[in-house]
């Protein structure tokens, strides 16, 4: 007997209970064997598979870690990398070591400091090893009754991985397995039969992404339209006004538009859902949602302090902690804190800043209850730009950088959102979830108003106003999510409720006095020739006050059927109701909506790789237009029948889906012929295309993220002349490209190098089609170092300063002109 097994025996002899320690030569060759005691944990099923006999052993290579296990498959693996420790998690099995069920071996090769083994802090079993100067990589195989779980220093030799990397520090992979934001279940994206793309935080690291409207460029079919300072809009298959989801939460109600510029310093990922997504989230335009997915606490140290500075005297500065606040562990915790500040990028004398700070507290109650708290916080000033004007059929060609309003107009905006997030798993099949959001945003703008243009002359009716439009959102969501079997199926039923609750204020307007008008000519212009009026002394003048109501009720089974073949259904009843209270005579208008919104689905995956997926499903959303009997129209009713395939290679490493889409926009308001001033439900709009999607990695170190949009949009029916129209800020082509390289051997081991490009064909600026936006083609570029806990970087966007428009909001006078040549460094150090 070695001298390792005869310090345990000796220990488990005098019934000493703890952690075992095995003091290892720097290397062994022999394998370390150990007793095994009864099992001291709870057995929670009589089909669970067991961890038992572990084994470790040094080998040239590295090390080899050998369970014998009841197991028929390989289990469920998820690893986290922190610092030089590599935490692999296997969950779904019961751990059955001597002792207190706990296992150290101290510097088992020259490279690993040591191996831990421990039940996990939800039960199964965890592995904690410890590399002296990096972690290390694990590859684990399931041979007959034995998990192997390979060990290696060098990231070089490990390949065939079957791990998921899920901490945010180290997560470099450019695909996800899984999101909640199809579903609300934990369903694989290859099961889900409908187009989905999710971008990973470590997209957005390798591009220096700090704006929303950069993310999603790395999904087909998504533009930004307007660029309003009180909110970003996007375009996605065509239709604007795409619903942003924070959480799954709405932060507005559907088609009340959407609240500022989202931070993204806080952003695990984000994931876009294609065509109408009603069915789990409501009133929405038919073309997508997009979801905003929050970073969690994690339950291991994690520290990393971020600089940016960049061209336009760009500084930034933030912090991501996080880590557990007590010894159990079960009280976790997440900072994230961030200030910004930049030179805006047209001729404003208004900086950009922001001031971002989001502290999160994870509470494992139980081993069944865990409940989230948040709050988020941001202050944001930026110039109130109104952007450019058209002549004639074309944006008026002058600098892209000038300044069409006054130098000093601004838009101040502050956000508070707060909730919480409960979840209770009554068993290993049925679970409760509860959450609830409170938003608060507050925009006060000031700014010139446009009241005429004069095209010949160039002349700009402007006059002076101050806007402020404070907001607050209430909403709750309650599921109850079951899986069960009927026969040969499989079901993943989910039951829920969920209300929402808006009130957007009057809207305090300022301004338009005799003394605040005068002329800006866009060809020459002078500045502060009239100077801004004191806002205070000016009388207010209210608009109605509006109040929003909404419950939705919904019900979806997801089926699956052998391997091959999965199937969704889902109906979704919705009622809204608004009120609108003048604040002054206090007379009010109401309106009631309702609808069923249903969703069908099915993917067939032929081999495990492939899977070609068919789907209907519906939107609806309230008409504001009213007849010539003063009645509010029914509301605006969306639907989409879509084909695709996704596919994946590499083991998952590299996904590309394609799909096909026709969605029809019906009971959109139109102008009544036969009474003017009044509308009618004659309009329809449609939109059909080609999507295509690539994004993963390629090669050991090189990453790629493609993707093409064909996108035919156009009004179909019109009594307005714009019948055959395309819809607004809708080219037939966009495409978008970035690929990077990270050198994997060498002394420049680390070092990797990005090239990108983003193409938009020509679009129109209005449904009268009367102006062009033009097409652009941009260039980006970066390169960067990462090496142990730190990463510097480089990244250049619109390399050759191109100027191009990025969007309108359906008129000549607003017409948003994209940023020039940006550059950024940023240093990020993880302690």
């Amino acid at each position: 007997m070695n001298n390792h097994l005869c310090h345990w025996s000796a220990l488990t002899i005098l019934g000493v209970t703890g952690i075992a320690i095995l003091n290892a030569a720097p290397v062994i060759a022999e394998t370390q064997d150990f007793e095994v005691l009864p099992p001291t944990i709870e057995i929670s099923s009589e089909n669970a598979d067991v961890l038992t006999d572990v084994q470790v052993q040094a080998t040239e290579s590295g090390l080899v870690i050998t369970f014998e296990t009841t197991a028929e498959a390989l289990p469920a693996v998820t690893t986290t990398t922190v610092g030089d420790r590599l935490i692999i998690e296997i969950p779904d099995v019961i751990l059955s070591l001597p002792g207190e069920n706990i296992v150290e071996v101290l510097q088992p090769t020259a490279e690993i400091e040591s191996v831990q083994i421990s039940p996990g802090e939800n039960g199964g079993g965890r592995i904690v090893i410890t590399g002296l100067t990096a972690p290390p990589m694990a590859a684990p195989q399931l041979t007959g009754e034995q998990l192997i779980v390979e060990v290696t220093p060098d990231e070089s030799t490990a390949e065939n991985l079957e791990l998921v990397v899920t901490a945010d520090a180290t997560a470099n992979s450019y695909t996800v397995s899984e999101a909640t934001t199809a579903t609300r279940t934990d369903t694989p994206l290859a099961e889900i039969p409908q187009s989905i793309q999710v971008i990973p935080k470590a997209i957005l690291a390798d591009q220096g992404v700090s704006s929303l409207d950069d993310a999603l460029r790395n999904t087909s079919g998504v533009l930004q339209n307007s660029a309003d300072a009180r909110g970003q809009r996007f375009v996605v298959r065509g239709f604007d006004s795409a619903s942003v989801l924070r959480d799954g939460f709405r932060p507005t109600f559907g088609f009340s538009g959407n609240i500022g510029y989202p931070e993204l310093a806080n952003i695990e990922q984000v994931e876009v859902l294609k065509g109408p997504a009603a069915i789990l989230y409501g009133v929405s335009e038919p073309g997508g949602v997009i979801n905003l997915v929050s970073e969690k606490p994690l339950s291991e140290p994690f520290y990393e302090a971020t600089l940016e500075l960049g061209n336009r005297n760009q500084v930034a500065v933030g912090v991501d902690l996080s880590g557990p606040l007590n010894e159990d562990g079960n009280l976790l915790y997440r900072l994230n804190a961030l200030y910004r500040n930049s030179d805006y990028y047209r001729n404003f004398n208004v900086d950009l800043e922001r001031t971002f700070i989001a502290p999160t507290l994870t509470w494992q109650i139980g081993d069944r209850t865990d409940l989230d708290l948040f709050v988020e916080y941001s202050a944001d000033q930026r110039p109130y730009d109104t952007g450019l004007v058209a002549i004639g059929d074309s944006v008026a060609d002058i600098p892209f950088d000038r300044n069409l309003s006054q130098l000093d107009d601004i838009n101040e905006a502050t956000y508070w959102r707060t909730g919480y997030e409960f979840e209770h798993r009554f068993s290993d099949n049925w679970k409760v979830r509860n959450g609830f959001n409170y938003i608060a945003y507050n925009t006060i703008f000031e700014s010139s108003f446009t009241l005429g243009f004069d095209p010949t002359t160039g002349d700009l009716d402007r006059s002076y106003i101050q806007l402020d439009q404070p907001s607050s959102t209430y909403a709750v969501q309650t599921n109850v999510v079951g899986e069960f079997s009927t026969g040969a199926v499989d079901h993943t039923v989910l039951m829920g409720v969920d209300y929402i609750h808006r009130n957007q204020s009057g809207n305090n307007l300022r301004g338009f006095g005799p003394n605040s008008s005068f002329t800006q000519n866009i060809f020459n212009p002078i500045y502060g020739t009239v100077p801004r009026p004191d806002f205070e002394t000016q009388p207010i003048i209210r608009f109605g006050d509006t109040y929003i109501n909404a419950v939705g009720i919904y019900l979806q089974d997801q089926m699956d059927i052998g391997d091959r073949l999965h199937l969704l259904a889902g109906l979704r009843y919705d009622t809204v109701s608004q009120r609108v209270v003048n604040p002054t005579s206090l007379a009010e208008t109401t309106q009631n909506d309702d609808a069923f919104v249903p969703r069908l689905g099915v993917v067939y995956r032929p081999i495990e790789p492939i899977s070609l997926y068919t789907s209907y499903s519906q939107s609806f959303a309230p008409n504001s237009g009213t007849n010539v009997d003063g009645d509010t129209l029914p509301p605006e009713a969306g639907e989409q029948f879509e084909v695709g395939v996704r596919a994946e290679a590499l083991e998952g490493a590299l996904v590309t889906n394609l799909a096909y889409f026709d969605i029809r926009k019906n009971n959109v308001a139109t102008s009544d012929p036969d009474n003017i001033g009044f509308s009618i439900n004659a309009g329809q709009q449609r939109s059909q295309g080609i999507e295509l999607d690539v994004m993963g990695e390629i090669l050991p170190g090189w990453k790629i993220v493609a993707n093409y949009a064909y996108t035919d949009a156009r009004v179909t029916a019109n009594n307005d002349g714009q019948a055959g129209n395309r819809l607004i800020n809708s080219p037939y082509h966009s495409a978008n490209l970035w690929t990077t390289y990270e050198l994997q051997t060498g002394s420049l081991k680390g070092l990797s190098f990005g090239v990108g490009v983003n193409y938009v064909g020509d679009r129109f600026g209005d449904l009268n089609n009367s102006f062009s936006l033009g097409d652009y083609f941009l260039t980006n570029a970066a390169i960067a170092y990462r090496q142990d806990n730190w990463r510097a970087a480089l990244n250049f966007r619109n390399l050759f300063d191109v100027e191009h428009i990025t969007g309108t909001r359906n008129n000549r006078f607003e017409v948003y002109p994209g940023e020039g040549f940006t550059l950024l460094g940023t240093l990020a150090v993880e302690f």
